[in-house]
C-alpha cells in the first residue's frame, strides 16, 4: 500500500511539472516574492487578494459636484485639473476644497504662482488662513520643486497649484522680452508629472492644478477652438478634469450678488465621466450651500413648491427663494435634515442604470418668485431640475466651447 501511495505522488509531481500553467504560476510566485523583498509588501498584488477599499476623497464643497464626481469629492492620491475661462470660479472651487480638508484636521498647502492670493476672501470661504501653507515662487521650476518636497513629506493632505499658466520657466524669465520660448513650459510640466505622480499616489495627497484656457491659433475651423496651457502632460496624468463655466448672474432683485456656474467632469478615472452639475457662487461667500439644498430639495420632491411658497413636510418655509434660503441659513438643523434626505435620494438615483449625469438648471433668484407667470407665458420653470438622461454626444465639445448653450 505504501509503495502504491508513493508511486501516485511521484506521478502527480511529474504531471504538475509537465503542466505549463503550473510552471507559470510557480515562476510568477517566485517573481512576486522577489519584488516584495526588493520594494516592500504591497508593491505588487492581485486585486482579488484583498478587498478594494472605497476611494478616499476631499469634498468639493458642492453637493451636486460631489455627486457628479461619482466618489463624493476630489480623489486622494490622484491629480485633478480644474480649468475654465477667467472669473469662472476655479480658485473659489479649489479654496472650498482646502476648507473642507482643514475641517477634517487636514494640512493644506497652496502654491500661488499667480501671486494673487486674497487671504480675506479665503477666510470668508472657511479657509483657516493662519494654518494654510502658502508659497509664492519666482519660477516654475521653484514652484514644482516646492510642491514635490511638500508631497514627499507625506504630511500634506491637499496641495493646490494656482495656476499652471503662471509656472514660468527660469530661462524665459532670464531672457529678453519678445524672445521665443517654444515648448519650455510643456517640457517643464511633462517632467514634473513624471516625478510627482508616484509621490502623490504613495502619500495619498489630493493634488489640484488650476489651469487657464487659450485660443488655438492656426487650427482648423472645426473641432476644439480652445486648449489648456502647459502642453498635454497634465491632461494625460490627471485622473479628474473639471471644466467650469459661468452661465449668468445671480441677482437679488436688480442687484447682482453672484454667478451661476456649470461644471462638467470631462475626464474621470475613478467613476463614469461626463457628468454635469450647476450651482451658485455668491460674491464674497463662495458656493451657496443653502441654494443647493433648496434647489435640490425641490428637484427631488423633498421640498414642495407651490407658486412662490416653499414648504417642507407640513410646515411652510417662506415665500420667495431668497426668504427660503434665509430660513435654511437660520436653521442649520433643518438644513442638515433636508441635506441628509437629498444625499440618500442622490445615492439611490446613482445606483440606477443609465443614469449618466446630474444636470441642474436654474436662473437668478429674483426670477424664481415669478415662475408661475413664466410658465403661463410658455417659459421654462426657473428652478433647477435634474436631467438624469443627459448623454455625452459625439459632437459635445463643452470643454472647449466659447459659449455654453442650454
Amino acid at each position: 500500500m505504501e509503495k502504491n501511495e508513493k508511486s501516485k505522488k511521484v506521478v502527480l509531481k511529474k504531471k504538475d511539472a509537465a503542466d505549463p500553467m503550473v510552471a507559470k504560476r510557480q515562476a510568477l510566485d517566485a517573481a512576486m516574492e522577489k519584488i516584495e523583498k526588493a520594494y516592500g509588501r504591497g508593491a505588487i498584488m492581485k486585486l482579488g487578494d484583498e478587498q478594494v477599499e472605497n476611494i478616499e476623497v476631499v469634498s468639493t464643497g458642492s453637493i451636486a459636484l460631489n455627486h457628479a464626481l461619482g466618489v463624493g469629492g476630489f480623489p486622494r492620491g490622484r491629480i485633478t485639473e480644474i480649468f475654465g475661462p477667467e472669473s469662472s470660479g476655479k480658485t473659489t472651487l479649489a479654496l472650498h476644497a482646502i476648507a473642507q480638508a482643514q475641517k477634517n484636521n487636514g494640512i493644506a498647502a497652496l502654491i500661488d504662482a499667480e501671486h494673487a492670493f486674497d487671504r480675506f476672501y479665503a477666510a470668508k470661504l472657511g479657509v483657516d488662513v493662519d494654518n494654510l501653507l502658502i508659497s509664492q515662487p519666482d519660477t516654475g521650476e521653484q514652484a514644482l520643486e516646492i510642491a514635490e518636497q511638500l508631497i514627499r513629506s507625506s504630511a500634506i493632505d491637499i496641495l493646490v497649484v494656482d495656476s499652471v499658466a503662471a509656472l514660468t520657466p527660469k530661462s524665459e524669465l532670464e531672457g529678453d522680452m519678445g524672445d521665443r520660448s517654444v515648448g519650455l513650459q510643456a517640457r517643464l510640466m511633462s517632467q514634473a508629472m513624471r516625478k510627482l505622480t508616484g509621490s502623490i499616489a504613495r502619500t495619498n495627497t489630493t493634488c489640484i492644478f488650476i489651469n487657464q484656457l487659450r485660443a488655438k491659433i492656426g487650427g482648423l475651423s472645426f473641432g476644439p477652438q480652445e486648449t489648456t496651457t502647459g502642453g498635454n502632460a497634465l491632461k494625460f496624468y490627471a485622473s479628474v478634469r473639471i471644466d467650469i463655466r459661468g452661465l449668468g448672474q445671480v441677482k437679488d432683485g436688480e442687484e447682482p450678488i453672484g454667478r451661476h456656474v456649470k461644471t462638467k467632469v470631462v475626464k474621470n478615472k475613478v467613476a463614469p465621466p461626463f457628468k454635469v452639475a450647476e450651482f451658485d457662487i455668491l460674491f464674497g461667500e463662495g458656493i451657496s450651500h443653502e441654494s443647493e439644498v433648496l434647489d435640490l430639495g425641490v428637484d427631488l420632491g423633498i421640498i414642495k413648491k407651490s407658486g412662490s411658497w416653499f414648504s417642507y413636510g407640513d410646515s411652510k418655509l417662506a415665500q420667495g427663494r431668497e426668504a427660503a434660503k434665509n430660513v435654511l441659513a437660520d436653521n442649520p438643523d433643518l438644513t442638515d435634515e433636508i441635506e441628509a434626505k437629498i444625499m440618500a435620494a442622490l445615492n439611490e438615483a446613482g445606483q440606477k442604470p443609465n443614469k449618466k449625469s446630474l444636470k441642474l438648471k436654474s436662473v437668478s433668484s429674483s426670477a424664481s418668485d415669478n415662475d408661475d407667470s413664466a410658465l403661463a407665458a410658455g417659459g421654462e420653470n426657473p428652478l433647477p431640475r435634474i436631467d438624469d438622461d443627459f448623454v455625452m454626444d459625439d459632437d459635445d465639445d463643452f470643454a472647449i466651447e466659447d459659449d455654453v448653450r442650454e
